[in-house]
């Protein structure tokens, strides 16, 4: 167990906020992270992994359009993801991914190792781009820990 994941769950009791995720390029490696903490079911309530776009779309809410206009690895999917699984699993604070892990999926525009991360809170929705430079398991590692590194950030911030 990393003492990220801990780090934001203690933050999380203390403030009496609740967490769930939306992931889609790490596979439900951000969950399986955050309920490696014992006791993490006083604050984290569930999480969709939706690596189609359909289960995007269906499940989580994303609109069709913004994929279209977009991308499924883009920013303003992040954002939607976020926000629909903050809807969704009626939760505080969601955090979201979507990216590409590699070693293939990489267009002219976006490479490999590239991924959006998304958080939406009580105080609006937020994301941040990411280029990691690894393998695959090893930028889905980097993109799980970079979002509960933020989530931490966020959380010590909050007053």
């Amino acid at each position: 167990m990393g003492i990220l994941e801990q780090e934001a769950g203690n933050l999380l009791r203390q403030k009496g906020l609740t967490l769930g995720v939306v992931e889609s390029a790490t596979g439900g490696l951000i969950s399986h992270l955050i309920t490696n903490v014992p006791g993490s079911s006083d604050y984290y309530k569930g999480s969709v992994t939706a690596y189609s776009n359909e289960a995007k779309i269906k499940i989580i809410g994303v609109k069709e359009d913004t994929i279209n206009k977009h991308g499924a690895v883009s920013h303003q999917v992040a954002e939607e993801m976020a926000q629909g699984g903050k809807k969704a699993l009626t939760v505080d604070i969601c955090l979201a991914d979507t990216g590409i892990a590699g070693p293939g999926g990489a267009t002219d525009e976006k490479s490999v190792g590239l991924f959006y991360i998304g958080l939406a809170s009580p105080s609006g929705t937020y994301t941040q781009q990411h280029i990691f430079a690894g393998d695959r398991e090893q930028n889905k590692r980097d993109a799980a820990a970079t979002a509960l590194r933020w989530l931490k950030e966020y959380l010590t911030g909050l007053s």
